[in-house]
């Protein structure tokens, strides 16, 4: 059966998207930990991170390089953190999490909510600082 991320590829499922190239896709989490929280997914789907083929692990960070500098200049913080945890949904992903501690990088802390304009108003302006 095919991922949520799967899904949301193939257009069966929408999204806010930051970013897309021909091998991945960069989205904003729906549960973000904060505001700016952007999950870079391979359109392949492979369960494991770390079983990517090597060009497409490439691709994979490349394209999270680029957000992660655009996530910075539009949502004020230190860093961006990022973290790659891979239990949640079974298709390889990683999160970049603006942050100003390491306490920021925690996922079992209460997720914080947007309404569907504030989620699609920073979308924009993160794929517009690429």
């Amino acid at each position: 059966m095919a991922s949520i991320f799967t899904k949301i590829v193939q257009g069966e499922i929408p999204c806010y998207k930051v970013a897309e190239t021909e091998d991945c896709i960069a989205f904003l989490d729906i549960l973000p930990l904060v505001k700016g929280h952007v999950l870079v997914v391979p359109k392949r789907e492979v369960d494991y991170y770390f079983d990517l083929d090597d060009e497409l692990f490439e691709k994979v960070n490349h394209l999270a390089k680029k957000v992660a500098r655009a996530i910075k200049k539009v949502v004020p913080c230190e860093r961006i953190g990022v973290s790659v945890i891979g239990l949640e949904v079974p298709h390889a992903h990683v999160h970049l999490v603006p942050i100003n501690s390491i306490s920021d990088l925690d996922f079992t802390k209460q997720r914080v909510q947007f309404s569907e304009e504030e989620f699609k108003e920073l979308a924009e302006k993160i794929a517009a600082n690429l």
